[in-house]
């Protein structure tokens, strides 16, 4: 069963006194596109998550987001008292050589310098990773089941206009003998109104009239634009990424429509084309949604 290339899906767990937040949401696109907005206590497993997404999701336009939160009481926030010293000691020492003055206001100053404030762990543990690796998979699976559900949405729809497209294909043959009736009609019409001006051979006119009409013979094209309908709805069932095979297919399908529309001469079936037409391009503008 196909999938849609919109999804979304969240997970959301406690480990080792942090909150952690999962999504992962997409739209359609032609190829993996991905964003990914992952806190820094978890940079170093972007590459991993970015393997695992291409892995799983396929396609799309994806967004990811993976944020952490402390649930420890205590943010009291610590200075590195040797880091704040040591910077201390350097811009003394560069004001002494270069003539620059000192700061009047040294607190100012070194506190806003980098690593002051003591950031009591600083790389992530194989256990942490292991339990975020499981809410990641979590999200993943929500994220597929979203896609799942959409995917079942557009199977129903385009099973609509697979179907309308077959009723209405079903109503050319009442039309055809008229059809054929009405182009050899016009043309002997024609003829007859140069009776008068030039001679033929009857029996060779014969012939090319049967030789026309042959060639505005439409029994391929319907033949074929049925075959294409029966592929379209196969390939929906058998193939759950199949949204550029959908694609192809349903150009080919316009090919078989156009044809019968430029080999129609009769208005009924003109128009009978025409809502082939509407319908075959609601299906490529959702086809386009198709993982």
């Amino acid at each position: 069963m196909i999938q849609s290339m919109t999804g979304y899906g969240k997970a959301v767990a406690e480990v080792q006194n942090k909150k952690i937040t999962i999504e992962v949401k997409s739209l359609n696109s032609k190829q993996l596109d991905l964003n990914t907005r992952i806190c820094g206590y978890y940079r170093s497993k972007e590459l991993e998550i970015r393997s695992l997404i291409a892995q799983k999701i396929g396609r799309g336009k994806v967004d990811f987001s993976l944020q952490m939160e402390s649930l420890d009481t205590d943010q009291t926030p610590r200075i590195n008292q040797d880091m704040l010293t040591a910077y201390y000691e350097q811009i003394k020492q560069i004001s002494a050589q270069t003539g620059i003055a000192e700061p009047t206001d040294w607190y100012s100053v070194l506190l806003r310098m980098p690593d002051v404030y003591k950031n009591e762990q600083k790389e992530l543990t194989d256990e942490e990773w292991a339990e975020a690796a499981k809410l990641l998979d979590q999200a993943i699976e929500a994220f597929a089941a979203f896609r799942s559900q959409e995917g079942n949405g557009l199977y129903a729809f385009f099973m609509q206009k697979i179907n309308n497209i077959r009723a209405l294909l079903a109503e050319v043959p009442q039309y055809e003998t008229a059809r054929i009736d009405k182009i050899r009609g016009r043309l002997e019409e024609n003829l007859r109104a140069l009776d008068d001006k030039i001679t033929y051979d009857a029996n060779r006119l014969e012939q090319e009239l049967i030789f026309y009409i042959e060639k505005l013979d439409i029994s391929e094209e319907k033949q074929r634009l049925n075959n294409h309908l029966n592929y379209f709805v196969e390939t929906m069932d058998k193939d759950p990424m199949a949204g550029k095979k959908l694609g192809f297919i349903a150009q080919e399908m316009g090919r078989e429509i156009n044809t019968l529309g430029s080999k129609a001469n009769h208005s009924e079936l003109q128009i009978i084309v025409v809502k082939m037409k509407d319908e075959l391009e609601q299906i490529k503008e959702q086809v386009l949604n198709v993982l």
